[in-house]
């Protein structure tokens, strides 16, 4: 069902293999987008001729697949409430450490957990010429980290910021990551390096039973992720369009679930339903095959790999300025919108006027655009040629911003 890529040769390039090891906390289903694109990542690698391996923590789930070139380990959390709440885990320090060799990156995904402190406390007190990547993976963004505030403020000075600025390189997702790893003072080289994704083959999926009138908004369902503006603009138009209905679908955090089910009883719309997560890879096809439209109505960020899935799947976004996705309206294949009710009620009445022959041609330009720029190809390639620069020296590659 997915596109692979073809291996990769090493032709020209320095005969060194590159030894990759990447730290993630959690690869849990409902952890969202770094459960997939951490292991994807790695097996675009792999692919490529670099050893890699994917270490965690672990979880109710088992680690997802990351092909049969990639090693995976998920090691036990320490003792005590506050060891599992930080994810520290002794055992995976220790495999950090024998990890650390002289061809060696460290590439650690995420913020405020043991796991993105280990890379950088092992490169200070090596003596050998280890290599550290950090992704924060939006977690720098202002609407992140105004979430546990009280949280988060004491484990930056005591640990995440020193961690961060040991840091070879910072990776961002988008040009607004950018932005926000400068504005918490960290200077380091920044690559600027999207995600990748898997694109289906559609030939094989029809476009479901649904006469395509669906709006369709999938990921965590979270505060952050701006659902009660979503259902807020929703009331306002519901009754213009009395043959579409509004999904909601994923996993809740927060219980926020029951708080949006408590709006809309008190809006007192009709059609919407908000659903739990869907993870099977053919379901959550079908899913987006039966929407005429997805909607990102996020406060932030760093990526969203569900935009990016809709459009590969041939479904025309709506998306906030809280994610990187300006390229939408550049491509003809969105909108990307301001923050607020009023900007969501008049993108939703847009699209939802246009006909749904002018939808599918806005979603056909967003599978196109999804294949030429967002590619394993490309991605995996940029990300070796940060590594190897990192490693062997030289001029940065293109996608590495110093100032």
């Amino acid at each position: 069902m997915l596109h692979r890529p073809e291996p990769y040769s090493d032709a020209g390039t320095s005969p060194r293999v590159l030894d990759v090891t990447h730290v993630v906390a959690s690869l849990s289903r409902d952890a969202g987008g770094p459960s997939y694109s951490v292991p994807a990542l790695a097996a675009a690698l792999a692919q490529r001729g670099a050893t890699v391996r994917v270490r965690t923590v672990e979880t109710d789930d088992a680690p997802p697949d990351a092909g049969d070139d990639v090693a995976r380990c998920a090691h036990p959390t320490a003792g005590g409430p506050l060891g599992r709440l930080l994810r520290a885990s002794p055992s995976l320090k220790a495999a950090l450490a024998a990890d650390a060799r002289d061809n060696s990156i460290l590439h650690t995904h995420g913020l405020w957990l043991m796991p993105n402190i280990y890379p950088a406390r092992l490169k200070r007190r090596s003596d050998r010429p280890l290599k550290v990547v950090h992704s924060p993976r939006g977690m720098l963004a202002p609407a992140a980290l105004g979430i546990s505030a009280w949280k988060k403020r004491p484990f930056w000075w005591l640990l995440q910021k020193s961690a961060l600025e040991v840091a070879d390189c910072i990776h961002a997702t988008a040009a607004s990551e950018y932005e926000e790893i400068r504005a918490a003072g960290l200077g380091n080289p920044v690559a600027i390096i999207p995600n990748c994704i898997d694109l289906p083959l559609l030939a094989e999926t029809s476009r479901g039973q649904s006469d395509g009138n669906v709006v369709l908004s999938f990921g965590r369902i979270h505060p952050k992720k701006g659902l009660d503006r979503l259902l807020r603009a929703w009331a306002r138009i519901e009754h213009e369009f009395p043959t579409w209905k509004l999904r909601i679908v994923g996993p809740a955090e927060v219980r926020h679930d029951e708080e949006l089910r408590v709006l809309a009883q008190a809006l007192g719309v009709k059609k919407v339903s908000i659903e739990g997560p869907i993870y099977d890879a053919d379901e959550k096809l079908a899913m987006y095959r039966d929407a005429g439209l997805f909607v990102l109505p996020t406060l932030n960020e760093n990526f969203a790999l569900t935009v990016a899935e809709a459009l590969g799947a041939e479904v025309p976004v709506i998306s906030t300025k809280g994610a990187p996705w300006s390229g939408l309206e550049k491509e003809r294949c969105g909108w990307w919108i301001d923050h607020g009710e009023e900007p969501l009620a008049a993108a939703l009445r847009n699209a939802m006027t246009i006909g749904q022959a002018e939808r599918r041609a806005m979603g056909k330009r967003g599978r196109a655009w999804m294949a030429r720029d967002f590619g394993w190809g490309r991605i995996a390639s940029d990300m070796l040629e940060v590594y190897r620069w990192l490693k062997d020296g030289g001029s940065p590659p293109p996608t590495v911003r110093l100032g």
